[in-house]
């Protein structure tokens, strides 16, 4: 199993130790992070997009761009793009160039986003998400792909002769579909016969098992091999310690203060405590080994190719502690429990 380690630049005052970072410190502490996590053997490092408090991530290809000048190895993803609400040739520009300066490490993902407060930002009714998602999409391939676009639609102005620049390093950049709440994302990665990315943050498996089995039945319907479907998942929070019990009482505070923030409002969960949570959703609370069986038991429902995970709004010495935990403790029993081909290939130029 690959694992990606990711950032929404969640900028909150610490629940432990009430500091509030300045802005320019938090950008620091996860420039750091990305180039811990390339010293510990992850293979990804990802930024979210968001577009308002309490995330400083408004600008992914800019924070991953500046990423990639301190690493040299691991995969850079955008998690999610809010392409819904995003002009296709600044993307296309953007994120070409991002290829570039990493040499060819770039994973964008693609999605809504689940947080309704950019479609009012961006002049986008929040109805129409997923038909303006899906046209982005479209102009956003033909860019790439195509030199001398002529197009035409309805959520930005029309295009005659276009040929983007810088044109993508990679001979085909990879594009992932965030999925969370519907399947009109997995039928849109199916069909295109691209790899999906379970958001697998707020909800019981159930959930997100039924948008993954929708997306491997309509990769077959396509006619795809069922062999190369690709799925990645998240796994809500992260914090590990010497027993779950122990686990629990630490990440608490961390916990009841995410909890009260407007975005954690929004996604609704149904869980109704720290210990429902870890319990019967996916957050990796706990022991090395109880952690290591929670994966090993989403890996059975989703067969997931890709694990993301995230130590947002924890202090920065626990932060690292708990990546260095998770990189000798948890990453190497996935490594050789779930053999992967994923991001194995090095051939990326044009």
């Amino acid at each position: 199993m690959k694992v990606a380690l990711f950032s929404l630049l969640m900028n909150i005052p610490n629940a432990v130790t009430g500091e509030s970072l300045p802005d320019h410190r938090k950008f620091r502490n996860v420039l750091r992070q990305a180039e811990l996590a390339e010293r510990l053997g992850f293979d990804a490092y990802g930024i979210g997009e968001r577009h308002g408090e309490p995330f400083l991530s408004s600008s992914p290809p800019v924070v991953l761009t500046a990423i990639a000048a301190r690493t040299s190895r691991i995969r850079l993803h955008s998690t999610v793009t809010v392409l819904s609400v995003l002009d296709p040739v600044r993307v296309a520009e953007d994120y070409a160039t991002l290829d570039h300066l990493s040499g060819g490490r770039l994973e964008l993902m693609i999605g809504k986003g689940n947080d309704p407060r950019h479609y009012p930002l961006f002049g986008v009714p929040e109805e129409q998400q997923w038909e303006s998602l899906e046209e982005r999409y479209y102009l956003l391939k033909r860019l790439w792909q195509e030199e001398n676009v002529n197009w035409e639609g309805r959520y930005r102005p029309a295009l005659v002769e276009v040929t983007t620049q810088p044109r993508p390093y990679q001979k085909k950049i990879p594009i992932w579909h965030g999925s969370a709440s519907s399947e009109i994302s997995t039928e849109l990665a199916a069909k295109n016969g691209e790899p999906i990315f379970s958001s697998n943050a707020f909800h019981p498996m159930a959930k997100y098992k039924a948008l993954i089995d929708h997306y491997r039945e309509r990769w077959e319907y396509y006619g795809h091999d069922p062999e190369e479907a690709i799925v990645g998942s998240g796994a809500g929070s992260l914090y590990l310690s010497n027993t779950k019990e122990e686990a629990i009482e630490r990440f608490r505070p961390y916990y009841q203060a995410y909890s009260l923030t407007d975005a954690a409002q929004h996604n609704r969960s149904p869980f109704t405590s720290l210990e429902d949570t870890v319990e019967n959703g996916p957050a990796l609370v706990g022991s090395a080994e109880s952690v290591v069986e929670k994966i090993l038991k989403y890996h059975r429902a989703f067969g997931h190719q890709v694990l993301a995970v995230s130590v947002d709004g924890l202090t920065e010495q626990e932060q690292r502690e708990q990546i260095e935990r998770f990189a000798s403790e948890v990453l190497p029993v996935l490594k050789r429990e779930i053999p992967g081909k994923v991001w194995e290939s090095a051939d990326l130029a044009q």
